[in-house]
């Protein structure tokens, strides 16, 4: 089995984010995928999709980690998920507070028995597991805040889906939140509709959260792959089954038998992909 890489970093808004950002992000994206791609080597599926993950939080071009929107109350709270598709276990951790990488905590709850935590309980398990106070507020942030702002150059999501040596496959995704969000609000991100993976496919959602989670997109997917459809095939049925409420999400995805995809219901995701050669989209 040849080990495989797709990532993604959200959707952008094409009339607000120049040229000068466009070949930023490329740029990231492209370092990103290369870096995780070569990690793939000798680590597992799991380890990588929270290596690749933990880099897209690293970079504030896109809203995970330090790009994070800031919510109504002008405060920033990240929501993380992972999910084994080797051994079936999904953790994360929605609304915490004052952390670098919201992943590596979901990561770190992967061997607990409650394994999804929220609010102050999933804050309190950080800094009891050494990872320390941390604010991923950037000036860009808060002046888009402050502004007002219904849109940004860093709309959605991150993710990742890996393909491993030895045929396993895990997903990771982590979001910022939508902006000006009411505080308690929960996307998809840390769920299985945003999220999935299994020995047949593994998935990761970008875009609207309550869209996602009303498709069940992810599980849905991974789901119509396991009962036996390609991974192309699976997505255009699901996201044809959006459209009559104008679902807007897009995905990235892997198959057990190395098929990758992509798709959205509306332009301007971008992903990158690394396989026998980098492939990168923005």
């Amino acid at each position: 089995m040849r080990a495989k890489l797709i990532i993604h970093g959200g959707f952008f808004s094409e009339s607000l984010t120049n040229q000068e950002i466009k070949l930023a992000k490329q740029e990231a994206l492209s370092e990103i995928v290369q870096k995780s791609y070569i990690h793939l080597k000798t680590h597992t599926a799991l380890q990588t999709s929270v290596f690749a993950v933990s880099l897209l939080e690293d970079c504030p071009l896109f809203n995970a980690g330090l790009g994070s929107q800031i919510q109504s109350d002008g405060k920033i709270r990240l929501s993380a998920s992972l999910m084994d598709g080797k051994s079936q276990k999904f953790s994360g951790v929605i609304n915490i507070e004052d952390v670098k990488n919201a992943i590596q905590v979901a990561e770190k709850l992967m061997c607990e028995e409650d394994r999804v935590l929220s609010g102050s309980g999933a804050h309190e398990y950080a800094r009891q597991n050494g990872f320390e106070h941390f604010n991923p507020e950037t000036a860009q942030r808060r002046k888009e805040y402050e502004e007002k702002l219904s849109a940004s150059i860093g709309l959605g999501t991150v993710g990742c889906v890996a393909l491993d040596n030895d045929g396993n496959i895990a997903a990771a995704t982590s979001t910022g939140g939508k902006g000006f969000e009411i505080p308690g609000r929960v996307s998809d991100s840390a769920t299985v509709a945003g999220n999935f993976a299994n020995g047949y496919a593994g998935i990761s959602c970008t875009g609207v959260g309550e869209d996602i989670v009303s498709a069940g997109l992810s599980v849905k997917i991974v789901t119509r792959v396991t009962d036996g459809m390609s991974l192309q095939k699976a997505c255009r049925k699901s996201f044809e089954e959006m459209k009559s409420y104008d679902g807007f999400a897009g995905i990235i995805g892997i198959r057990s038998d190395g098929e990758m995809y992509h798709c959205d219901s509306h332009p301007y995701m971008v992903w990158a992909s690394y396989d026998k050669q980098l492939s990168v989209f923005v």
